[in-house]
């Protein structure tokens, strides 16, 4: 199969890269990314030169740019967007413009090219905040509460609206937190990993009892290539990693793991609209594809702090403001 991968050169997308080139030898890869500050070709380069890639740095919204990528292609897995909450509360309209009309500029040049198949890749925070009980499935009303999680549901109606409309041939799927190697270190584990490692304090919001459930990239990348290859289409999939931890309860982990003291907090004022817990049901890909998670969270949280540990150039790059574009 040859797939084109929007955003390939961000987290998700990356290990996702990785994973179709070792588990799929057979397919070819097209991986449109524009390397804004979350996408980085460093992240790509161990595999610039496999002849089954071929990398494009550009913008999902020029309409010509993707219509002529759509067309050398049999399937679109569409991981491009902004994805930072903090950044949509400063500006939104970027937001609008990544995640929903570059949305729609994909669906469109999928559709005038045959009906290409097509995998959006969303997120658990389109349904707003859960109580403390129950978890978010596929059937869980939208309720999103920031300006980021507003323009991926946004995305989400296009996507499902191009499949009864147009017959368009897609699927969706909401995942629950991603951590992992690659995370853009603004990112809470990430951001409290690379800190430690500076000398610096973790900044924790409010009471740091919101929690969210953590799923290890890798995971979540095995169950987007099951729901291409075997998910029913027309339909969504939710992916969760089975691991609900408060924030504090995380901070505390990582500063086990890494030999610190809760001095090393420091306590920072909550962000508005700060949804208090995310679950996910994931029975549905459990029960038609026999996915499931497979990375308990320590044994995860361990290899990412290792992978911060040993790629500490990647990350000072970044966080310094220069690394490869």
């Amino acid at each position: 199969m040859k797939l084109l991968v929007t955003g390939g050169a961000g987290f998700i997308g990356t290990n996702f890269v990785y994973h179709i080139l070792t588990a799929h030898p057979e397919d070819e890869l097209v991986v449109l990314d524009k390397l804004t500050y979350a996408g980085n070709i460093e992240n790509l380069a161990p595999v610039r030169n496999d002849p089954r890639l071929t990398f494009i740095k550009g913008d999902i919204c020029d309409r010509d740019l993707v219509q002529n990528l759509v067309k050398q292609v049999e399937a679109v897995v569409h991981f491009a967007a902004e994805s930072h909450v903090d950044r949509s509360i400063q500006d939104a309209t970027s937001f609008v413009m990544t995640n929903v009309v570059g949305t729609q500029t994909l669906l469109d040049a999928c559709r005038r090219n045959g009906n290409i198949r097509f995998h959006h890749v969303s997120s658990d925070e389109v349904f707003g905040s859960l109580g403390p009980s129950g978890a978010f499935n596929e059937k869980t009303p939208y309720d999103p509460r920031s300006p980021y999680s507003a323009s991926k549901a946004g995305a989400d109606h296009l996507v499902r609206a191009a499949w009864h409309t147009y017959g368009l041939p897609i699927s969706i799927s909401n995942c629950s937190n991603n951590y992992g190697p690659y995370c853009f270190p603004e990112k809470f584990i990430p951001l409290s990993i690379t800190n430690l490692l500076e000398g610096k304090k973790i900044p924790l919001y409010g009471d740091g009892m919101n929690v969210r459930d953590w799923i290890f990239v890798e995971d979540h990348c095995r169950g987007i290539d099951a729901v291409l290859r075997r998910g029913r289409l027309g339909k969504t999939y939710c992916f969760g990693g089975r691991s609900e931890r408060t924030n504090a309860e995380v901070t505390q982990m990582i500063l086990f793991e890494m030999g610190c003291g809760r001095e090393m907090i420091q306590p920072v004022t909550d962000r508005p609209g700060h949804d208090r817990r995310y679950a996910i049901d994931f029975r549905k890909a459990e029960t038609e594809f026999g996915w499931s998670p497979e990375t308990p969270f320590l044994h995860g949280l361990r290899k990412t702090i290792e992978w911060y540990r040993t790629n500490t150039a990647w990350w000072q790059r970044i966080k310094s403001g220069d690394y490869l574009q």
